[in-house]
């Protein structure tokens, strides 16, 4: 047996990570979580007797799956495996590393779709509010902070999208910005003039008092003046969420998925979001629709007196 095709994760998986990397352009993130599926199948493998790529076989597959269900893995989790293990595989048999692909037959379990939680409109513009009215002081934080919580809902775009951004990335004449999603796919998404004032006014007075000569053009930096982090991002979310009277704690997410829904209540043609989000099936665009239908019911069972 060829050293190729050895558990764990020696060569065969290094060059299938160059291959998520190079030629298929998945995100870092994606491809820790595909290299993090492939470890845990390897140690249940090893684990199970099998020592090479090149032995593995369907039963085993399916036996890794049954025994992530038992312990408890979500749908989710077990779909994410499934594509896992079947994209490795198809690899693997393609380039030769291993002379047949046991995972072509395996069938990721059935996906139960989710309504995401959103904000209601009224929640969002709380939400804006107060951080417009924390950014009064013209502290730069603040100032910053609003402008990013303005991009993120106006626009729905993604955490990491709106921390690429470079200045010359946000267009305040057409306002248009320029954001890179998901497989360095770029697209062209509007914002309006509220997330326009609070841009400029970070721009005028406050980026520059955070600048710093390796700052570069990045719209948005930290404390530092480096490109600010995400897990900034994401913790001003929180933090302005909990203030906001009865909003639920959702995260950068949650206003990506809000922005998406109140566009839906608000009559826009559902391709149209689906273009605005960067998603490449109009499958997950819909569920924004099945969102808006169900807080419909809720409404008229809460309000009509026939309901």
């Amino acid at each position: 047996m060829s050293n190729e095709s050895t558990l764990p994760d020696r060569p065969i998986v290094a060059g299938y990570e160059r291959h998520l990397r190079s030629e298929r352009g998945r995100s870092p993130h994606t491809v820790r979580g595909y290299l993090a599926d492939l470890h845990d199948l390897a140690d249940h493998l090893h684990a199970a007797g099998v020592d090479s790529w090149d032995d593995v076989t369907l039963a085993d597959l399916r036996a890794w799956l049954d025994a992530l269900d038992a312990a408890g893995a979500s749908r989710a989790t077990l779909a994410r495996r499934s594509a896992a293990a079947r994209g490795f595989f198809a690899w693997a048999s393609r380039t030769g590393a291993v002379s047949r692909n046991p995972a072509q037959r395996l069938v990721a379990p059935k996906r139960v779709a989710s309504l995401p939680d959103v904000l209601r409109q009224d929640q969002a513009a709380a939400l804006l509010d107060l951080a417009a009215v924390a950014a009064d002081d013209a502290d730069p934080v603040h100032l910053r902070d609003r402008a990013m919580l303005e991009l993120l809902y106006a626009g729905g775009i993604r955490v990491p999208e709106l921390v690429g951004l470079d200045v010359d990335d946000v267009d305040r004449g057409d306002l248009v910005m320029r954001v890179v999603g998901k497989g360095d796919k770029e697209r062209t998404v509007p914002f309006g003039r509220p997330a326009l004032e609070a841009v400029e006014a970070w721009l005028r007075a406050g980026r520059p008092h955070l600048v710093v000569p390796g700052s570069g053009p990045a719209l948005f930096l930290g404390a530092r003046g480096r490109r600010v982090d995400p897990r900034v991002v994401r913790e001003v979310v929180h933090r302005l969420l909990r203030e906001t009277p009865g909003a639920p704690d959702l995260g950068p997410h949650g206003l990506r998925h809000s922005a998406a829904t109140h566009l839906v209540e608000g009559g826009a043609d559902i391709r149209l979001v689906q273009e605005l989000l960067g998603h490449a099936s109009l499958a997950t665009t819909q569920v924004y629709t099945h969102v808006s239908v169900e807080r419909l019911l809720r409404s008229f069972s809460q309000a009509h007196p026939r309901a």
